[in-house]
């Protein structure tokens, strides 16, 4: 099957409190009876929309997708300033999956996650590997500064006159640190004005990395102040951080920690935004995983096909 699956609607959903003051969003799809699968959203802060269920066989599946702290229908919503980002982190988000794990009453489950959420679902599998039946990971991450480095200021040098518009969003008095932390910082602005017009610069520059796709459009959900104001905030206070991991690079020398796991990992060869070489370094020193390149950018349309294939795939496993 090269298609995803028909669009569903949940049959269960809930928030969960999670502690901190957080309540997390949770829904079910698919069987009820089905395999469990649990799906990592991207961002941070991107939130769990509808085509995330359609990646799995509703007849096989039983899909949870969840919206991380702060954002989508999680809340409080990082888009308020007064949302305490100290008690939202990597290690939070980990905890949090393992509270609605035992919630949902479920013993193992299949991990999806896409870009950042491939980030998340290594740090989670390492911790908790005796809980995962399989991984698929889709533009595949690590959280690894020069990751963060390369997506803020490296690529500038594919679109220079983009990258020049995002590196003046900031003053330039803070030129030479990293941009990143440039733009947490004004994402902690007690100026609404300042904050918009960072977040609005940081989204320009979100779109323009990703453009390389034929037809690409900009991305609609960046003209919601609401949902832009708690993604810049999400993103910028995750990657200032190293995404909350305690070491440069530690996802990738752990990934033995995987073993046993088997897992299939899809990229994109035109991957500009996370370059090819982490799925790469993973996928050699995880050799139960399967690595496939295809020929599209970030979380294209070309990788459809391969991801189904390793949901189906997958579906016949013993849990």
């Amino acid at each position: 099957m090269s298609e995803r699956y028909a669009e569903i609607e949940p049959h269960r959903n809930g928030m969960l409190a999670v502690g901190d003051g957080n309540h997390v969003y949770w829904e079910e799809s698919g069987s009820r009876d089905g395999k469990p699968a649990v799906v990592l959203h991207g961002g941070p802060g991107s939130g769990a929309g509808p085509g995330w269920r359609r990646w799995f066989d509703p007849a096989r599946y039983r899909i949870v997708l969840l919206d991380q702290r702060g954002c989508g229908r999680s809340t409080p919503h990082a888009s308020d300033l007064a949302t305490d980002l100290s008690v939202n982190t990597t290690q939070h988000l980990i905890a949090d999956l393992e509270l609605l794990r035992a919630h949902l009453g479920i013993e193992r489950w299949l991990l999806f996650g896409g870009s950042w959420g491939s980030t998340l679902a290594l740090a989670y599998a390492q911790r908790h590997p005796e809980r995962v039946t399989e991984i698929v990971l889709a533009a595949v991450t690590s959280g690894r500064r020069r990751e963060v480095d390369w997506i803020t200021q490296d690529v500038g040098r594919l679109f220079p006159e983009q990258w020049a518009r995002f590196r003046d969003g900031v003053s330039a008095a803070e030129r030479d640190g990293r941009l990143v932390e440039a733009y947490h910082r004004l994402m902690q602005h007690p100026d609404p004005a300042v904050r918009d017009r960072a977040a609005r610069d940081w989204c320009d520059w979100e779109d323009a990395h990703v453009s390389l796709a034929p037809g690409h459009q900009p991305s609609p959900r960046y003209q919601d102040p609401v949902f832009r104001m708690a993604f810049v905030r999400l993103v910028t206070h995750y990657w200032a951080n190293d995404c909350f991991l305690r070491q440069e690079g530690i996802l990738l020398r752990e990934a033995g920690r995987l073993a046993g796991i088997p897992g299939v990992l899809v990229h994109g060869r035109l991957d500009v935004s996370g370059p090819l070489e982490t799925a790469w370094e993973l996928a050699r020193a995880w050799p139960d995983s399967e690595l496939i390149v295809v020929d599209d950018g970030h979380f294209g349309p070309g990788m459809a096909e391969h991801l189904v294939a390793a949901t189906d795939r997958f579906s016949t496993h013993r849990r």
